[in-house]
């Protein structure tokens, strides 16, 4: 059963150096015909494999909030039109602080949207600068203030760290007033330097100072003794939130869960295959309008793809993979078919398995992709 569903809006008013996700300049872009195109897609999609009900709807980007009133109160129209959805279902938005108006906040609030993602990324002025962002600390502080007076109860906010010339003082300052805020969930990653961004051309020419691998694994640390000490449990490797205010559709990738991917460049799973879209907009809307879902790959996972993904997603959480839970699904036992692999990072202290469950320990989450590499071409 498909149970999530992720939907990309590609523009953006500004490009961050780090960003590599499928994005566009918004100016100049056809918006009207995409939200339109992205209308079909969910039909068509719905058509072909029905689900139903909804428990997570994820509107990602690229900026969603860059979309003026009007185009956001249609696509949010569409989205209730085409998407059905649980009583219970959590509805979220991402959006950048400073172009996310009283208005617009109404506007979601009104269509059913239940939890706001905000990039804050860091709270240093100069930091802020340096990686693009057009946003200031003091926008910040006024969105989650509007969004509250909305009535939103449920916000995130995004933080890296390792960010070039970042110290450890830095993160700690930006740490504090991520507090200060009470909101009920934090996402924190370390810089990854990806191709084809302004960073990635600027490291090849020697430009980039970065904080080094000890310099990140000791803001890591910080990181996760902050958050428990303000009463944030630590769910996933990046991500704390308070009690009940995990983030459902995250989940849903971590827990190897099925779920619809719509817009250009996104990507699905959903019946044995994972697909993904074209990224061009041109592109992605030609599909469309000539009758096709715009599928750039398909590719049919084997039952030894899933049972590796399901470890090194699973493992990607505090608690881990559930024994009995892989064994229902897959009719195998994972202690059996990894015995190798996991006997080796329980040796080194990486991994545990205590109980029904096999789960990092402490050790093993600053080196998860270490972890996570060993479970795969394995079966």
């Amino acid at each position: 059963m498909i149970n999530a569903a992720y939907l990309h809006i590609p523009f953006c008013e500004h490009i961050c150096h780090y960003c590599d996700f499928n994005k566009v300049f918004l100016k100049g872009q056809p918006v009207e015909d995409y939200l339109k195109a992205l209308d079909q897609e969910m039909k068509m999609t719905l058509e072909k494999h029905p689900t139903n009900v909804l428990d997570t709807i994820f509107v990602g980007g690229g900026t969603p909030t860059s979309l003026n009133e009007q185009q956001l109160y249609s696509f949010c129209e569409s989205i209730n039109t085409n998407l059905p959805k649980s009583d219970t279902v959590e509805f979220s938005f991402e959006a950048n602080p400073g172009d996310l108006s009283i208005e617009k906040l109404q506007i979601l609030k009104d269509a059913g949207v239940n939890r706001i993602s905000l990039g804050v990324q860091t709270f240093n002025e100069e930091l802020l600068k340096r990686i693009g962002r057009v946003h200031r600390a003091k926008d910040v502080y006024q969105t989650i203030e509007n969004a509250k007076k909305v009535g939103f109860n449920n916000i995130s906010i995004d933080l890296i760290f390792s960010l070039p010339s970042q110290t450890v003082g830095d993160f700690k300052e930006s740490l504090t007033e991520a507090f200060s805020l009470d909101i009920q969930h934090y996402s924190a990653y370390s810089l990854i330097i990806e191709p084809k961004t302004v960073f990635y051309n600027l490291l090849k020419k020697g430009k980039l100072p970065t904080p080094g691998e000890d310099i990140e694994a000791k803001m890591y640390e910080i990181l996760m003794d902050e958050m428990e000490k303000h009463g944030y449990s630590q769910y996933e490797i990046s991500n704390f939130s308070k009690p009940g205010y995990e983030s459902k559709h995250n989940l849903t990738y971590w827990n190897n869960e099925y779920y619809y991917g719509f817009g250009a460049g996104a990507h699905c799973y959903v019946d044995g295959h994972r697909r993904s879209n074209s990224g061009p907009l041109k592109k992605y809307m030609d599909q469309i309008n000539s009758g096709n879902l715009p599928i750039l790959d398909d590719h049919k996972v084997t039952k030894a793809e899933q049972m590796e993904e399901e470890m090194f997603l699973g493992l990607r959480k505090t608690k881990g993979v559930s024994i009995s839970h892989f064994i229902e699904k897959y009719n195998q036992d994972p202690l059996q078919i990894f015995k190798k692999e996991i006997d080796d990072l329980a040796g080194k202290q990486w991994i545990e398995v205590k109980n029904d469950n096999i789960f990092l320990t402490k050790t093993g989450r600053f080196l998860g992709n270490e972890v996570f590499q060993a479970f795969l071409d394995v079966v």
